[in-house]
Order: C-alpha cells, then sequence, then structure tokens
C-alpha cells in the first residue's frame, strides 16, 4: 500500500540555514524588533511552531510577514545547496508513494529551488507558509488530499517544532541528523524514527 512522505524544506532538503536567519534577522530589523542576539535564539524559534515562537517573542507577526515580503529572495537559489545524496532516494521512494513539501518557507521559493537542482520532478505539491502557518493543518491538508490514512503517512523533519507538530496531526515522525537542531535535542521530542542519512527512508 502506498505511503505519503511530507518533507520539510530547509534543513532536510536544503542546506539553508544561514540564508534563513539572515532574512529573518532583515524582517526584525525592518520592523525595529530585537527578537534575536544569536543564532541559538534563532534556532529556539523552531522548538515549536516558527510563526508561534515569533510571536512568543512578542514580534507583531502580520508586521513581520509584511516586512518579509518586501525581502528580495532573488539570489536565495544560489545561496542554498541541496542535499544532493536525498535525490536518488526521492526518486525511488516516488516509485510506489507520494511525496509532498510541507514548509514554513514560502512556495515560491522552495519551487524555484527544487526546480534549479532537479528535484522538482519528486513532490505531487508543496505547502508553503503561504498556503498556511500550521504545518499541522498542512499535514492533515495533505492527508486528505491524497487520501492516505495516519497510520502510512510519514513527516520528516529537522527541528522539534517539525516533530511536535507532525504529533499533532497523529502521523508518524522522522527527524533527520543532517538538519538545524542537534541529534541531542530531537532525541529529547522522541520522534518515531531517527535517520542519519537518507537511504534509512528506504527502510520506512
Amino acid at each position: 500500500m502506498r505511503k505519503l512522505f511530507l518533507f520539510d524544506f530547509d534543513g532536510v532538503l536544503v542546506d539553508s540555514l544561514a540564508v534563513y536567519e539572515r532574512r529573518v534577522r532583515l524582517c526584525l530589523e525592518k520592523i525595529g524588533s530585537p527578537a534575536i542576539q544569536s543564532r541559538d535564539d534563532f534556532l529556539s524559534l523552531f522548538e515549536d511552531n516558527f510563526y508561534e515562537g515569533i510571536i512568543k517573542k512578542g514580534v507583531d507577526l502580520a508586521a513581520f510577514m509584511n516586512a518579509s515580503r518586501s525581502i528580495s529572495t532573488h539570489d536565495d537559489c544560489d545561496q542554498m545547496t541541496p542535499f544532493a545524496p536525498l535525490l536518488p532516494v526521492l526518486m525511488e521512494l516516488k516509485k510506489e508513494n507520494i511525496l509532498a513539501v510541507i514548509s514554513s518557507n514560502v512556495s515560491r521559493v522552495i519551487n524555484d529551488i527544487l526546480s534549479k537542482h532537479g528535484f522538482d520532478g519528486c513532490f505531487r505539491d508543496v505547502l508553503g507558509a503561504d498556503f498556511g502557518y500550521s504545518k499541522t493543518d498542512k499535514i492533515l491538508h495533505a492527508m486528505n488530499s491524497f487520501q492516505v490514512e495516519k497510520d502510512k503517512t510519514y513527516y520528516i523533519g529537522d527541528t522539534t517544532g517539525d516533530i511536535k507538530e507532525a504529533r499533532l496531526a497523529g502521523v508518524k515522525t522522522v527527524a533527520v541528523t543532517w538538519g538545524w537542531h542537534s541529534k541531542e535535542k530531537l532525541e529529547t521530542v522522541m520522534p518515531d524514527y531517527l535517520i542519519e542519512n537518507g537511504d534509512d527512508l528506504l527502510m520506512i
């Protein structure tokens, strides 16, 4: 029976930490918020839902999103490096399963980068921040759209927030160790699977 594999984008499919952090800092500077002082501050935003993390820091989310739309993403494709070893894994997975991307990033940026690096043919859909802020809601939407049950759905993420949101949706959780949060931090939220290389996905 086919499975539904839902992938986070930043930190799972591409190495984008420096780019994403820079964009968030620029947004905060534009609205005069000192919410982030260090990389640890930035990564703490992803311990739960990113947008809820922004609000908890006292940031006006509407102002933040307006600032985000004013920042050019033209050079992002050149500055984000895909995790190339994943491509053959994705090509194998999609033969008998459904793959999609669910991310806090913007769908247009995701699609541009996937296309540039040859990943675009792997995914049936991309649900970014423009679709909604809650990954839990997007996971539920994807399951409904593709008519796949919870026990056949897997969310692959790299932060504790990813795992928490996927668990709220009732799906299987897969944490990867090559992303933004450390293996030790990911272990604290007890994902169903903790993997250290893409090939491990083929064993699920």
